[in-house]
């Protein structure tokens, strides 16, 4: 095996910046030439019979950050090289993650401080999953995770049933659940440190702590203070509130305590809860506080659309829609040329193409300029911009580029008998608000 290296110190700050941006696609090695550490985007070589085969050509798998050292081969799991991170790489692929952190003092002293810190996410289950939840949540899972974090994935069946999902109906939002993680078994969230946990057998078993916990939020804020917090819930304050939906955000805050969560790690839209606990913290005097990394909200494919909707299926990907299903959605996409800000194939590109493959790859005929390959975003958006690159070049190759990130979801579920009845069900629901 060769390994093929560049001078740390040197141009620490982009590798370090590539790093967190397409962490599938490194491995950190020891230089022999020179005793230094160096990252570099895996180019491992392997010499066969002749034959000289790249490890990036073929298609990469969002398992978790591969480290590669003179001793071992591709492949080694993240749990036996975490350590080998310095305090600054770790800080900087976890914060990656988020589009907001509070505060980034302290996530770099939980770092310096905690071998495996704990994050947990939440999630209703709803309805299909479209790609911001299966594609971008496994990315940011595994940045985390090889970073030495622990995930803790919490499947809010009993939320759902409170924010009246599927009517209600809780047999039905845990069929949802199973296939939720079906889904991100399929598109490889690298699960070594994740941990699926239900919130009615949870919430069941250690009733005697989630209560009291739940009772004194409620009993330490006014009910304008928890009505700010429905946009959790994809409501709004001026919404007609059911008491279930009130009590929801009192229990949301006591989930992060009772899962012993270091880092929330939830979308833009869940920020305001995540600042309740902080507030909930100062109240108790509690010095330890949670940290906030939320995630970017991935926009709906329509104009003006802020996120997707499991309601509008034209809004969204989902993440077993077929070949043909996902070529049409991005056609009828909004696109405007010229136009980056508001523009959601640009969106995808960024925060989904980019991470999975680390570059973007379009083909086009010689006299509407030949095929071209972006590295960087950077360099995208400044052809896009100069109409160098038109959205009649961008759709056919961002239709490629997520179909081939989809198709092992596809094949999962056609292939595997229990995961296709189980797709067949939850087609089968009525999505409710």
């Amino acid at each position: 095996m060769i390994v093929f290296t560049f001078n740390y110190k040197r141009r620490r700050q982009i590798a370090q910046r590539r790093l967190a941006l397409f962490p599938s696609r490194f491995t950190e090695i020891e230089s022999e030439a020179e005793g230094k550490r160096g990252i570099k985007m895996a180019e491992v070589l392997e010499m066969d019979a002749g034959k000289l085969v790249s490890s990036t050509e073929t298609p990469p798998e969002m398992d978790a950050l591969t480290f590669v050292s003179k001793d071992e081969g591709v492949g080694s799991s993240s749990s036996e090289t975490v350590a080998e991170l310095a305090l600054d790489q770790k800080f900087d692929l976890v914060r990656s993650v988020g589009e907001e952190c509070i505060q980034e003092d302290e996530l770099r002293n939980l770092l310096a401080k905690k071998k495996n810190p704990v994050c947990y996410d939440g999630f209703e289950p709803s309805g299909r999953m479209h790609i911001a939840q299966g594609v971008m949540k496994a990315i940011n899972v595994n940045k985390l995770t090889a970073a030495g974090c622990t995930m803790k994935i919490w499947i809010a069946d009993w939320f759902a049933q409170l924010n009246n999902k599927m009517g209600g109906e809780l047999k039905k939002i845990q069929t949802i659940g199973r296939y939720l993680i079906e889904i991100w078994k399929a598109v490889g969230m690298n699960l070594e440190r994740v941990e699926f946990l239900w919130s009615s057998e949870e919430i069941n078993t250690r009733a005697h702590e989630y209560w009291p916990l739940v009772m004194d939020i409620a009993r330490r804020n006014k009910l304008p203070r928890i009505v700010r917090c429905s946009q959790i819930m994809g409501r709004s304050d001026q919404d007609e509130l059911s008491a279930a939906q009130i009590f929801y955000p009192c229990m949301q805050c006591a989930d992060i305590f009772f899962l012993k969560a270091d880092i929330c790690q939830l979308g833009m839209d869940q920020r305001k809860v995540n600042v309740l606990a902080r507030e909930y913290c100062d109240d108790i005097k509690r010095k330890n506080k949670p940290i906030i990394l939320s995630h970017h909200m991935l926009p709906g494919l329509q104009q003006g659309q802020e996120k997707m909707s499991k309601s509008d299926p034209s809004s969204s990907i989902y993440m077993e829609d077929e070949e043909a299903e996902v070529n049409v959605k991005i056609k009828k996409a909004y696109c405007p040329p010229k136009i980056v800000e508001g523009n959601p194939c640009l969106e995808y590109i960024k925060y989904i193409v980019f991470p999975w493959f680390g570059k973007f790859e379009v083909e086009r005929d010689e006299k509407n300029g030949g095929n071209k390959t972006y590295n960087s975003l950077e360099e995208l958006i400044a052809d896009y911009e100069r109409e160098e690159l038109h959205p009649a070049d961008v759709k056919p190759a961002l239709s490629k580029a997520l179909n081939s990130i989809l198709q092992p979801v596809r094949d999962h579920f056609k292939n595997n008998k229990e995961a296709r009845e189980l797709l067949k069900t939850v087609k089968s629901y009525r999505v409710t608000r």
